[in-house]
């Protein structure tokens, strides 16, 4: 018996020791195959080869199970099974599939351990394998911390691979011709007389044989698609406003529903007095849900002013009610012994000096698509149309909800209007059950408006830090971080029905694995209790403590004396993440003279494994700070889509300029005071600066780029305010204390 077959009990404990804290076990099915989802449905004369490929007599359907947030992951997917199938652009369609443990993700376990991406200890790669076995008992089928180019690199290529050999032994069966002497291209099994087989018209061939899994993967060298500037596969429908999303659906007997829960999230209902939106025009029904009141109307727009009219008697938040005392909270945590010290280099116990205090506040998801879901419940079968990042637990929850075996729930994954972490969540999954439950037979359209979405949102953490330093002799010498934040990862997995106990690693994310060899250098967490719960926000924990710790350093630089970017590259010592910084300094030509009323500053975090240095261009004019340029340079290892990369990229920049400047989310009366876009803007398009990026591709592992570019902004926005202005900008948003223009 293999070593992988005898796992032991020792061997299960060592691992949930390695992911920092206890995991209880059901039974291990590591070698366990995954069932091909797609033969459940599978009709007479179509063929699949594995749980990402369908052929039918009308054409080739690419599953693409991680949830198209706007992210392009949609298209990414398709390309990567297309490049070893050789099939073009246009010869195939997209879709979903259905939440199966086949589509579950093991690239998150590359984050979920105490290790930096850059170790490779043993006990580092065994760390990650452990994890990764984790990861595939739980089976989660999950799209986020951008992880969905690591999951998918690898086994959807194979998953092409697979197809186009199995394709061509079906062709071989077919015409007799050795499988030797044939080829593929553009959908078609090539002949050795030029003639083409669709890839359609072997079906049933194809569907009589065992798939050919003894397959080798193209090099990089033969990629016709994959690295290159490939338009993306939706990129028509959503230019020209034909893509549907879970807002746009609608049929001839469709009802629509609101919904209104607590304001204080977690507050209960105590009461509440419908008797004027009963007698509204279009209004069918008021019903009660767990903690909330849903009005079914003949339309949404009735359904939403209905719910204006019902009085409502909520209890309070089970949380400080004002925002204050959410950062007493946070203050009182640091007389506490840290939950865990996660970089302890040298010996900080010498430091002594003010502490320097660094605040990040709550902060909405704020996706343009409001929350929203289709769904019909009847006796036999229930089926729902939404957007959801972890579609199997969604599923999972209306068929508890409604009754119903989840095999008989049919979860339709659609196109979403963004996320950023908030399609994690599952409350309008569970209300929008509940609605059908209580009207069997009915098509039901749950939307939220705005408004409702913002005050139940649950936010991005707050966070704090108090840093204190040393330098000598122009260099940094010696840096004590620590940072209290409520833990991310408890507060959204327990909502989710599993825990994960143990100190949480999001908390000091981007501040604990920092790349730089500070000879004495601290980074201590505090998982902080009582305050109002969080969610995974894009970035997660590295968007707080990497603006923390590369802050702190920054400002210790300058006490120094020393250049910003000349230190930094003296105490880098990940090759990776020098050639970045390196990158950016070339790129921005740092170094060169700036006049008075200009400054510069740069960052460097590192965040699910991806290391991106920054440098924000600004000038101070009479008006305000004017933010002129960015230059971000980053490595996530091969680039397989250089659009979108660069769309990426600087779609995180905007984004995290955006809320660092103007964004937060604070608490009166326990609820949560911004209600709308105007309360909590963006970044304006005359505000946006030049935006240059650059791609290395030097790392040794594949990885994401959605969310590492967003950490590094708002310390190197800080930094060239201070360069520009002398002000140190130690609380987001920056609006508070800085004007902008």
């Amino acid at each position: 018996m293999s070593r992988a077959r005898t796992l032991t009990r020792r061997t299960v404990m060592t691992g949930a020791l390695v992911l920092g804290g206890g995991v209880a076990f059901g039974t291990w099915r590591l070698l366990t195959p995954d069932a091909n989802p797609v033969l459940a449905s599978l009709e007479q004369g179509a063929a699949s080869f594995n749980p990402w490929v369908l052929i039918e007599p009308g054409g080739v359907t690419l599953i693409t199970p991680h949830a198209d947030v706007g992210q392009g992951v949609t298209s990414m997917q398709a390309l990567l099974i297309a490049e070893e199938m050789d099939l073009e652009p246009g010869g195939f369609v997209t879709a979903p599939g259905v939440p199966a443990r086949a589509y579950r993700n093991r690239a998150l376990s590359q984050d979920a351990v105490p290790f930096m991406s850059t170790d490779q200890r043993f006990v580092a790669r065994a760390g990650r394998s452990v994890a990764e076995g984790v990861m595939k008992l739980l089976a989660l089928q999950v799209t986020g911390g951008s992880s969905s180019v690591p999951d998918s690199y690898n086994k959807l290529r194979r998953a092409g691979a697979v197809a186009r050999e199995t394709l061509k032994a079906a062709a071989a069966a077919r015409t007799g011709i050795p499988v030797t002497q044939l080829s593929t291209a553009q959908g078609a099994v090539i002949l050795p007389d030029g003639e083409r087989i669709p890839y359609p018209d072997l079906t049933s061939y194809a569907a009589e044989i065992p798939p050919v899994t003894d397959v080798v993967l193209r090099p990089p060298s033969a990629w016709r698609l994959t690295g290159q500037p490939v338009e993306r596969i939706d990129i028509r429908d959503k230019s020209t406003g034909t893509t549907r999303y879970g807002i746009d659906q609608w049929q001839a007997d469709m009802l629509f529903a609101s919904v209104r829960a607590s304001p204080r999230r977690g507050g209960a209902l105590l009461g509440y007095d419908a008797t004027l939106a009963q007698q509204m025009p279009g209004v069918l029904h008021v019903l009660d849900l767990p903690g909330a009141v849903a009005v079914v109307a003949d339309n949404t727009w009735n359904a939403f002013q209905a719910l204006e009219e019902i009085s409502f008697d909520w209890g309070p938040a089970p949380f400080p009610a004002e925002q204050d005392a959410h950062w007493q909270i946070l203050s009182d945590a640091f007389d506490t012994t840290p939950a865990k010290t996660w970089r302890n280099d040298g010996d900080v116990s010498r430091l002594s000096g003010p502490w320097r205090e660094y605040r990040a506040p709550y902060v909405a998801h704020q996706p343009l698509e409001p929350l929203n879901a289709t769904i019909r419940v009847d006796g036999e079968r229930a089926e729902i149309r939404t957007t959801h990042q972890m579609p199997g637990l969604a599923r999972d929850k209306v068929a508890k909800i409604t009754g119903l075996p989840a095999a008989r729930v049919s979860f339709h994954n659609l196109p979403g209007g963004g996320s950023f972490g908030h399609r994690l969540e599952f409350d309008i999954i569970e209300q929008a059950a509940e609605i059908g439950r209580q009207l069997p037979g009915e098509t039901i359209k749950v939307t939220l408006s705005r408004e409702e979405d913002f005050a139940r949102d649950i936010p991005r953490q707050i966070a704090m830090a108090r840093a204190r330093g040393a330098a000598s002799g122009g260099q940094v010498t010696a840096l004590d971080l620590q940072i209290a934040a409520p833990s991310v990862t408890r507060s959204q997995t327990g909502r989710a029905a599993f825990e994960v106990p143990g100190p949480d690693l999001q908390t000091v994310a981007g501040a604990w694995n920092m790349p730089f060899a500070i000879p004495d250098l601290r980074v201590s967490g505090r998982d902080v209790e009582g305050l109002a719960p969080v969610s995974s926000w894009r970035s997660v924990g590295a968007v707080t403590a990497g603006f923390f710790a590369e802050s702190a350093l920054d400002e210790l630089i300058r006490d120094a004396g020393a250049d910003p970017m000349a230190e930094r590259l003296r105490l880098v010592r990940d090759p990776v993440a020098r050639g970045v910084l390196e990158a950016v300094a070339e790129m921005s030509d740092w170094g060169r003279g700036v006049a008075p009323a200009e400054g510069r500053g740069v960052a460097l975090v590192s965040s699910f494994g991806v290391p991106v240095a920054q440098v924000v261009d600004v000038t101070a004019t009479h008006q305000g700070i004017r933010i002129d340029r960015v230059f971000v340079a980053a490595d996530a290892g091969p680039i397989l889509d250089p659009v979108n990369f660069e769309n990426q990229v600087q779609g995180g920049v905007v984004w995290g300029l955006g809320h660092a400047i103007n964004s937060e989310i604070t608490y009166a009366g326990g609820e949560a005071q911004q209600r709308n876009y105007h309360a909590a803007p963006g970044l304006r398009l005359w505000q946006t600066p030049q935006i240059v990026v650059r791609g290395l591709q030097s790392a040794r592992d594949i990885r994401g780029i959605g969310e590492p570019p967003v950490p590094p902004v708002a310390p190197a926005l800080a930094g060239a305010v201070f360069a520009a202005t002398g002000q140190r900008l130690r609380e987001m948003p920056f609006a508070r204390h800085a004007a902008f223009v």
